[in-house]
């Protein structure tokens, strides 16, 4: 009697396990997309957030150059180095797809010029909106565009 009981036990300790595995495992209910999966952001051009986004990006990356740039020119001797070129101008964001973290991730293919050269950088940007948050994660030259 106790074997039978324990093995009809681990069967539905098992069924249990293959239950609330597949729960976690299928894609979100009707989306056709893992939970926490990225989703491409459709119309990017004429997406008024992820274009705003796409600029914030260009602009806390030149915020963040000028500081670096300030400290390089306070330790140059006698003002040797001329760093007021460089800074890029945002065009458009051309490519963007997000991903529900804690919060939006952003991933967007971002258009600008620099010095009159139109250049494609790589942006991830993190949204909070109940903290009235953003921060940028990641800028650098995209390599396939």
């Amino acid at each position: 009697m106790a074997t039978r009981l324990t093995s009809h036990s681990l069967v539905l300790t098992s069924l249990s396990f293959i239950v609330i595995a597949s729960y976690f495992l299928t894609p979100a209910a009707g989306t056709g997309r893992m939970v926490g999966g990225m989703t491409e952001v459709k119309d990017v051009k004429t997406d008024e957030e992820v274009q705003h986004l796409g600029k914030f990006s260009v602009e806390e990356y030149n915020r963040r150059r000028r500081r670096r740039d300030g400290e390089i020119r306070r330790e140059a001797i006698g003002n040797i180095l001329e760093m007021n070129d460089g800074y890029l101008t945002f065009s458009e964001v051309v490519e963007a797809q997000k991903q529900v973290v804690s919060g939006l991730k952003y991933y967007m293919k971002v258009a600008a010029t620099r010095n009159g050269v139109k250049c494609t950088f790589d942006a991830v940007v993190v949204v909070k909106p109940w903290l009235s948050s953003k921060q940028l994660l990641h800028f650098s030259p995209s390599s396939n565009y």
